[in-house]
């Protein structure tokens, strides 16, 4: 398996609403079919928040998250705005093992 991070800045969105943590995880579950899944969380700092996502191809299953925060919004947050994501062939890498791929 490969890792996709998704780090969110709470000060840059308009409603940080931690239930962001479960419902985009469960989007990008049902939007990409189940070619990724939730594998957890975990605070970058005092104000991102990391999702770590399981796939075993994360630069194709990364477009198509690209492709969803860039047509929904989540809990009234635009996350095309203030999203950042990160990808690594490793399974469960550590945020700092990953290469940011957008925005770039």
């Amino acid at each position: 398996m490969q890792t996709i991070i998704i780090v969110l800045n709470a000060e840059r969105m308009p409603n940080p609403d931690l239930d962001i943590r479960y419902s985009l995880p469960e989007r990008i579950e049902e939007y990409t079919n189940n070619q990724v899944k939730d594998n957890g969380y975990d605070y970058i700092s005092d104000t991102e928040l990391g999702l770590w996502l399981e796939t075993d191809n994360s630069v194709n299953n990364a477009k198509k998250i690209i492709k969803l925060i860039n047509t929904e919004r989540f809990l009234e947050n635009d996350l095309s705005k203030v999203a950042e994501i990160y990808i690594s062939d490793e399974e469960c890498a550590s945020f700092e093992n990953c290469r940011k791929i957008y925005p770039i």
